[in-house]
């Protein structure tokens, strides 16, 4: 074989095809051999714990890819033949809706007919937004039709039309090829997102699907396989926590316990959303009694959302920032209710809108931020935009999240005694063998734990919930408490399961038409 020296190799250079092939992988190898060194070189001690993480995160990945989750095949083919009857029952009501009314029906499916039926023929002012060439052109998209939804002649069709969509994206994936051995595979790119969160996508033979992206509605068609049963773990209020967690670190020094430790003492109280509603909340009868509290907070406050329910939605996204008028578009809120909910929750957690600041600032001096987990982010865009702000104050909390869920799925595999099957952001799927379950479950609970000890030796932990069954899906009961559907599906771990692994039987959909 032919010794080739890169530095001589030019565009004019004579090859036979079988050296060009071996130049071309010699490239291959050595550029990118060059590109690592060159990398590694860069490392400090900051980044160096999350390359090595990232490395680790290898062994897991690959199981996850590699394995799958089995599929249900007669479920699958049931739930699918009633979105498809639901689908034709949809499109025969706009059909009849837009002919009888406006003699023509539409496709509902076509993007230029969608817009010249609102915009052309209806003349309702177009909603636009800016298209792949960068301007400004009318859209028919989700936002799009839920505002059009505004107009009264509108609503009957933009209804419909958004129901069909949603049956259409759940008919598509239950469609899914699905592999000869009966599986759905997904591939993950541990480098996928500047959070260290995994991404999703088809698997490495090019099947499958995106299996982080499933509707919850959809997950009973998967099952565990013969003589295993499924664990479902989640983060408890991670990305909360975390927030607390930051202000802890940040402002115990500075301004004292009382004020860094405010959020995170009411993280911690075992009731989030009924600590944030009785600072929000003060002219409520509180009484001090866990029970009693819990109650008053979910009494009825805005339409349909209780006192609690509001005090969750808000508190989220204020935390990140939101600002009363985007907040009040997405959540269908008053502005003058969420302003007042702010101002009342600043007033309770003082330490939010100060951590808001301190990111500010952060991005203005330096342009980066580092987690508590030692995962530094660069931000290049302008320090006085809010969208930079925005994404530079949601980073921490939510890359916090993925380290969490990283570690204890690292730890988890170590251990040797699961299967792991899919990690969807801050939970983690897995089947372990059925007459182990007594023994394995608090194993699983303690190896998915990513302690930390703040400042003052603070211990630090996000709690881990979990579920047990044999199909992916929940539990759905009455309001009796009586198994309503899918009695094999994941149901609350606490210590034990009596049930026994059973086949479905009824069906999952619940009609909103």
């Amino acid at each position: 074989m032919r010794r080739f020296y890169s530095d001589e190799l030019t565009k004019n250079t004579v090859l036979t095809q079988d050296e060009n092939d071996w130049v071309y992988n010699g490239f291959d190898s050595c550029v990118t051999l060059e590109i690592t060194l060159t990398l590694l070189e860069q490392l400090d001690e900051v980044s160096r714990s999350i390359y090595e993480r990232s490395k680790a995160l290898q062994g897991p990945i690959l199981e996850m890819a590699t394995r799958g989750i089995k599929v249900d095949v007669v479920r699958r083919d049931q739930v699918l033949r009633e979105f498809k009857s639901d689908i034709a029952f949809l499109k025969a009501q706009l059909n009849t809706i837009t002919a009888e009314a406006f003699g023509f029906t539409v496709n509902w499916s076509s993007p230029a007919q969608l817009k010249a039926f609102f915009y052309e023929f209806l003349q309702l002012k177009p909603i636009k937004k800016r298209n792949a060439l960068g301007v400004f052109a009318p859209t028919v998209n989700r936002d799009a039709i839920e505002k059009l939804q505004q107009y009264m002649f509108a609503e009957p069709f933009c209804i419909r039309l958004l129901l069909l969509r949603d049956l259409e994206k759940k008919r598509q994936f239950l469609e899914t090829e699905i592999d000869p051995d009966g599986r759905i595979r997904s591939s993950f790119n541990i480098a996928g997102t500047n959070t260290g969160r995994l991404a999703s996508a088809l698997s490495d033979m090019g099947t499958g699907t995106n299996l982080q992206n499933v509707d919850r509605k959809l997950r009973s068609v998967f099952v565990a396989d013969p003589g295993m049963k499924f664990g479902n773990f989640d983060l408890g209020q991670a990305d909360a926590r975390n927030v607390g967690a930051l202000c802890w670190e940040y402002f115990l020094e500075e301004r004292g316990e009382e004020f860094a430790g405010s959020y995170l003492n009411a993280c911690e109280s075992g009731d989030l959303h009924t600590s944030t509603c009785k600072l929000a909340w003060t002219d409520l009868p509180w009484t001090g009694d866990k029970k009693a509290d819990r109650k008053i907070a979910d009494q009825l406050a805005y339409r349909e959302d209780s006192y609690r329910q509001l005090a969750k939605k808000l508190g989220h996204g204020t935390n990140y920032y939101g600002q009363p008028p985007t907040m009040a578009k997405h959540t269908k809120m008053p502005v003058s209710l969420i302003s007042d909910f702010q101002g009342r929750y600043f007033r309770g957690f003082p330490c939010i809108p100060a951590w808001h600041s301190h990111v500010k600032r952060m991005i203005a001096d330096h342009s980066q931020i580092t987690t508590l987990y030692g995962r530094r982010r660069w931000f290049w865009g302008r320090a006085t935009e809010d969208s930079t702000l925005r994404e530079a104050i949601a980073y921490a909390p939510q890359s916090m999240t993925a380290d969490e869920i990283n570690i204890g799925m690292l730890q988890l595999y170590r251990e040797g005694i699961v299967q792991l099957c899919v990690q969807v952001h801050d939970s983690l799927l897995v089947q372990y063998p059925e007459e182990k379950e007594a023994e394995h479950v608090p194993r699983i609970l303690k190896a998915l734990e990513a302690p930390l000890i703040l400042k003052r030796d603070r211990h630090f932990l996000v709690p881990v919930d979990g579920k047990t069954g044999w199909n992916w899906g929940d539990v759905e009961y009455n309001k009796d408490g009586s198994v309503k559907d899918n009695e094999s599906g994941l149901k609350e771990w606490k210590g034990n399961d009596q049930r026994v692994r059973t086949s479905h039987k009824s069906s999952i959909l619940q009609r909103r038409l």
